[in-house]
């Protein structure tokens, strides 16, 4: 049978070392950003109107910063841990903006590691041009069933 989608890492609790970074990158294309604007409805001239765009105090339009910090489930469903993780919480800093045709980097590096519920801690972030556009922390649980 053919498999249609990437599949995602399968990093055991074990296999994770405190200090550990995992990265991809992406180019935030206008259709990312239409797509994400149909699926979510948020259709703010701010993300979606180039007339506005220009107008406005960034001169075109910028990225959602949800679609940008949606990257990081990608991060932990595909990167690190991969399969049988559990996202447990994410907290977002936005400090730039990510306009559309920026490449972006998603790093999460493991920053601490609870042995006796299975969770990791990841510094997160997501870099435009060497510069931090958004930060912060994820928690995941590692779903052990082996």
């Amino acid at each position: 049978m053919e498999q249609k989608t990437p599949y995602p890492a399968h990093l055991n609790f074990s296999d994770i070392q405190v200090g550990a970074s995992y990265t991809f990158t992406k180019v935030i294309s206008e259709e990312t950003v239409d797509q994400f604007a149909q699926i979510t409805g948020d259709f703010n001239p701010l993300h979606c109107d180039p007339a506005y765009g220009k107008q406005s105090k960034f001169k075109k339009n910028i990225a959602h910063g949800m679609l940008i910090g949606s990257l990081f489930s990608t991060l932990v469903g595909m990167y690190c841990p991969g399969r049988d993780c559990l996202y447990l919480s994410q907290t977002l800093k936005f400090r730039r903006p990510i306009f559309l045709e920026d490449q972006v980097t998603v790093k999460g590096t493991v920053s601490n590691k609870s042995e006796s519920v299975k969770i990791l801690t990841m510094k997160t972030e997501v870099i435009v041009d060497g510069k931090i556009a958004v930060s912060g922390e994820a928690k995941v649980r590692i779903l052990e069933n082996r």
